[in-house]
């Protein structure tokens, strides 16, 4: 990564909160571009140290959403259900992890559930 291609954040002290918010952010753009330029083992690094307990469970189920994807990706079927749930257990209005539980399913032959 180029410095030109990184991403500063001056953080001024404020409520958790507030910090947990940049932090997703930051992790975001940093995973995304190593996701997307297919560095899979990076993104996946950068997506389980975001998975800490204090972030919103909201953002989390995005995260996991995006280390099933990965996994996906890598023809992990097992470990794609598994994050999908666990997306799934912290938001049960993610429409694309049910979609891609039943597409994995169809995929390998799984019955549903």
């Amino acid at each position: 990564m180029n410095v030109g291609d990184m991403v500063f954040l001056r953080i001024s002290p404020t409520s958790v909160g507030v910090h947990n918010v940049f932090y997703v952010s930051q992790v975001r753009v940093v995973t995304m571009s190593a996701q997307s330029e297919g560095n899979y083992a990076k993104a996946l690094h950068n997506y389980y140290e975001a998975t800490r307990p204090e972030i919103d469970p909201y953002d989390q189920s995005y995260i996991l959403y995006n280390i099933g994807l990965i996994h996906t990706s890598n023809g992990e079927h097992t470990k794609a259900l598994e994050y999908y749930f666990r997306a799934l257990e912290r938001n049960p209005f993610l429409p694309q992890a049910f979609n891609n539980m039943a597409v994995i399913c169809h995929y390998v032959r799984l019955s549903p559930l």
